[in-house]
């Protein structure tokens, strides 16, 4: 498995260095023993409690990218501290990387406060979902009521019901999952766009996508 390793002191004072390069060193250890591929090292000297930090949009980035599917820090703090730290924890979560550090041997064992915090988060953010889609609904439902039809961005209309392929906008499929939202959110969005698509056909047009993709890169090769 692939890591990033991140470091952080909290000032720019030259004596800080020592302990950079402390961490640094207890990191690389760890990922021996764990049996992690490095791919890169990420030093900071700035406060937990900013979140505007070069080192953490690059960090995000690389895991954004599938570059890596881990983290490996000295322990939370060095991560972030107070509000900073949860929003980090909640992303990396939504990203689904495993987080080690060196205090604990392994991966992170979150205190019972950042794990109640954590699932109060995504709870709120599940019902800010709903509530999101719930307008979309609420919209179409209206526009419908006023002589909207839907029906009207698809092709070949009244064709063999069940065998023609539907019309859908591959692009914005593609743009939407990049930018990591669910297939439920795409199926939603594209619903209130005026595209009667059901999830299940959201997903299978991306993963022919993907396939004809992985069959194009094999070729160039």
């Amino acid at each position: 498995m692939k890591a990033v390793i991140y470091c952080r002191v909290s000032t720019d004072k030259k004596e800080q260095e020592s302990s950079l390069a402390r961490q640094k060193e207890e990191l690389y250890e760890l990922a021996t023993r764990q049996g992690l591929d490095v791919v890169t090292c990420i030093e900071e000297q700035v406060s937990g409690y900013e979140i505007n930090r070069d080192g953490i949009f690059e960090m995000l980035e690389h895991f954004s990218n599938e570059e890596a599917e881990c983290l490996l820090i000295q322990d939370e703090t060095r991560l972030g501290r107070g509000n900073t730290k949860i929003a980090l924890f909640h992303q990396l979560q939504k990203l689904n990387i495993s987080i080690y550090t060196a205090i604990h041997d392994g991966e992170l064992e979150l205190s019972e406060s950042d794990s109640m915090v954590l699932q109060i988060v995504g709870i709120v953010e599940e019902y800010q979902r709903k509530i999101h889609n719930l307008k979309i609904k609420r919209g179409m439902q209206r526009a419908v009521k006023d002589g909207y039809n839907p029906r009207n961005n698809l092709k070949n209309i009244g064709k063999a019901p069940g065998r023609e392929r539907l019309e859908v906008p591959l692009e914005e499929i593609v743009r939407l999952r990049d930018k990591k939202l669910t297939f439920g959110e795409i199926t939603s969005t594209l619903n209130g766009l005026g595209y009667n698509i059901s999830k299940a056909t959201v997903h299978r047009r991306y993963q022919e996508y993907e396939q004809n993709s992985d069959l194009q890169n094999e070729n160039l090769k």
